[in-house]
């Protein structure tokens, strides 16, 4: 017999030998001995005192648990088929790969930075030496933005495709079942690497390519299609079917479209800072414990959304256990970024706490650069951090009460960024149009989470890549509407917020490159 329930338990019950097992067999009202559980979905409710953990279960009672065959994927060998040529390497290019493996046709992936392994040696490079190689960094190379990140994979996009497909494909190339159950799913920044790996040995293994040190320097069209793309200003490869998938902060990509009369679209963003806590400043708010939250008990998160001024401000990629990084693309900028390893015990929270920029109303004095005058905000103020932070990749700061009270930090918090920190007057730098709206949400923020609003966090500027400040439009075959065989893809084409979300779009992508092919 088998019985789906829902079970609620205790943060008591849930440490009690058998927990979870001893509270479902009371529940049915049999022995523990004649069931067998299988986790189909497990939340934690913290919004009270009392904790508890919220399960949904398969329970099998008197007979045996099936065994699991696990998900499959039936990927061809494609030595020999009709290429489709991916420009980047994210998450939509590579769940593009992985797709046009399935459909029968050959990936061939074109990635301006480096794979994981030497990727490492330019992360270390920014972060120690503050040296940034533009195109190999925390947001270029295997993996894309995603690779060195939380992981995090919840999204809202449910009808933008198989969520669960993606889920089962990171199982498949190595991420832990968990994934699958937990509610809010996070991979870690220290597993990510192997997982992108073997994705890319993947699309290797049936015939697939991968080229790394590859940076797509022009396209060449002919009767308003695409028939080449030019490769590190020199090499020439004929293409028929292009699916553009280079990320939110490739702005060369944009810039040359521009420059090549292809229509772009400016697109809303949003702006700001990253807040950095002690964890267990949160943990004691979300948890409503004084002390150490139990070790049954996840890093605590949060999130918080406030209209300012008839604009959004909110909490972006929040970071339990995590730490600030270095996410700039070019050596005059800074730019800050937030992750977490798989186990999130790193002793910081932190948390981008952005503005949203209405690009038809609110940047009056950039409407000279047309579809680009989102991206050139963007880099005015991450020019502006660089010259606050002393003119290296240390970042500006300041701590979260002075920033909202209007005065100079004399000292700051211990931080996680390792680049380093300089006490700056981020209240009085930022334009009005960011800075007056996140002092009275922060403000704001303090009254919804009691303890949240204090000396002890530092807020980091800038957090200025939350998404793309342009849209490559396209139409409902997913294709440019002035360039044929051109299929703008994921968060650099303005259609993804995430690892989950662009993997979707970029199995579309490759969906639709492959018909009439």
């Amino acid at each position: 017999m088998i019985r789906n329930i829902q079970l609620r338990i205790s943060l008591k019950e849930e440490g009690q030998p058998g927990g979870l097992k001893t509270k479902t067999a009371k529940y049915l009202g049999v022995s523990e001995d004649a069931i067998k559980i299988k986790v189909e979905r497990k939340s934690i409710d913290a919004r009270k005192p009392n904790i508890y953990f919220n399960y949904k279960l398969e329970v099998y009672i008197n007979e045996p648990m099936p065994k699991s065959d696990g998900f499959s994927f039936e990927y061809k060998d494609v030595s020999n088929a009709k290429p489709i040529h991916i420009v980047g390497f994210g998450p939509a290019g590579m769940w593009a790969a992985l797709r046009c493996l399935e459909l029968g046709y050959k990936p061939i992936v074109l990635e301006r930075g480096k794979n994981v392994q030497d990727r490492r040696r330019d992360l270390k490079a920014i972060n120690q030496d503050h040296k940034v190689n533009p195109d190999s960094n925390y947001c270029f190379g295997e993996g894309g933005a995603g690779t060195y990140s939380d992981g995090k994979l919840y999204t809202r996009s449910l009808k933008r495709g198989d969520v669960r497909r993606v889920f089962e494909s990171l199982v498949f190339h190595g991420a832990t079942e968990e994934i699958l159950i937990d509610a809010h799913p996070h991979i870690g920044t220290n597993k990510l690497p192997k997982i992108v790996q073997n994705i890319r040995e993947t699309i290797i293994k049936f015939g697939g390519e991968v080229h790394f040190n590859t940076k797509v320097t022009n396209f060449k069209l002919n009767d308003n299609r695409i028939n080449a793309i030019i490769l590190n200003n020199e090499k020439e490869l004929e293409t028929q079917r292009v699916i553009l998938a280079t990320g939110h902060s490739a702005r060369d990509i944009f810039e040359l479209l521009h420059t090549k009369n292809i229509a772009l679209k400016a697109k809303s963003f949003a702006m700001g800072v990253r807040v950095e806590h002690p964890q267990h400043i949160i943990d004691s708010i979300q948890y409503h414990c004084n002390g150490e939250r139990s070790p049954l008990l996840p890093a605590a998160a949060y999130s918080l959304v406030q209209q300012v001024n008839n604009r959004g401000v909110y909490s972006f990629c929040m970071c339990p256990g995590g730490f600030i990084v270095p996410a700039a693309t070019a050596e005059s900028e800074v730019v800050v970024n937030g992750m977490s390893p798989s186990k999130r015990n790193n002793l910081y929270a932190n948390s981008g706490i952005v503005v949203e920029i209405n690009v038809d109303d609110d940047l009056p004095k950039y409407e000279q650069f047309g579809a680009l005058k989102g991206l050139e905000y963007q880099k005015s103020l991450e020019r502006l951090a660089f010259t606050s932070g002393g003119r290296s990749q240390v970042a500006p700061a300041q701590r979260l009460t002075d920033f909202v009270e209007g005065k100079i930090s004399q000292d700051l918090n211990s931080t996680s960024y390792q680049p380093g920190l300089n006490s700056a007057p981020l209240h009085s730098l930022f334009p009005k149009l960011i800075g007056s709206r996140l002092r009275k949400g922060f403000a704001q923020f303090g009254k919804k989470m009691k303890g949240y609003y204090t000396e002890e966090a530092n807020i980091v500027g800038v957090e200025s890549r939350t998404s793309s400040p342009i849209t490559i439009p396209r139409n409902e075959k997913l294709e440019h509407p002035e360039i044929k065989g051109l299929f703008p893809c994921g968060e650099g084409g303005g259609y993804a917020g995430g690892i989950v979300s662009a993997a979707m779009d970029g199995e579309r992508c490759a969906e639709a490159a492959i018909i009439g092919l």
